[in-house]
C-alpha cells in the first residue's frame, strides 16, 4: 500500500494475506460464540468475519490509515470448512480528499477460498493521511 493518500489509485488491488480455518480454532470459536453450530458445516459467519478482521488489522498496520469510519454491505456466501486456506484482498473503489491533511478511501474487501470463490465481502470507509 502506498505511503500516503495521494499515492493511492482507484482500482488498486492490495493483498491482505492469507489464513487457514484452523480445526482447533473452529471448535473453540463454536463452543464459545455459536453453541449448537455443527463444525461440519464449516466456519460460522461470525468466525469468517473475525478471520477477515484479523487479516485486515495485520495488513493495515503500516498503511497511512488513521481511522476506520465504517464497514458496510457485509455479505457471506459460504462457510469454509476446517483446514481451508482463505486469501484476503482489498480493491480501492473511490477516494476523496478532505482538506490538506487527510482523505477518505472507500474499498471493497473480499475473502476468497482456495478455489478462488468468494466467501465474504464488505465495503470499508477509512481516513488516510495525505
Amino acid at each position: 500500500m502506498p505511503a500516503a493518500f495521494d499515492d493511492i489509485e482507484i482500482g488498486q488491488v492490495v493483498s491482505l494475506g492469507a489464513c487457514a480455518v484452523q480445526p482447533e480454532a473452529l471448535q473453540v470459536f463454536v463452543d464459545a460464540f455459536t453453541p449448537g453450530w455443527a463444525v461440519e458445516r464449516g466456519a460460522p459467519d461470525a468466525m469468517v468475519f473475525a478471520l477477515w478482521a484479523r487479516l485486515d488489522a495485520v495488513a493495515h498496520t503500516d498503511w497511512p490509515q488513521t481511522k476506520r469510519l465504517g464497514v458496510d454491505a457485509l455479505r457471506w456466501l459460504r462457510n469454509p470448512p476446517a483446514g481451508e486456506l482463505l486469501r484476503g484482498r482489498m480493491t480501492v473503489m473511490a477516494k476523496d480528499p478532505v482538506g490538506e491533511g487527510k482523505g477518505i478511501v472507500i474499498c471493497q474487501h473480499d475473502l476468497l477460498d482456495e478455489a478462488g470463490r468468494l466467501v465474504f465481502s464488505c465495503l470499508t470507509r477509512g481516513v488516510f493521511a495525505r
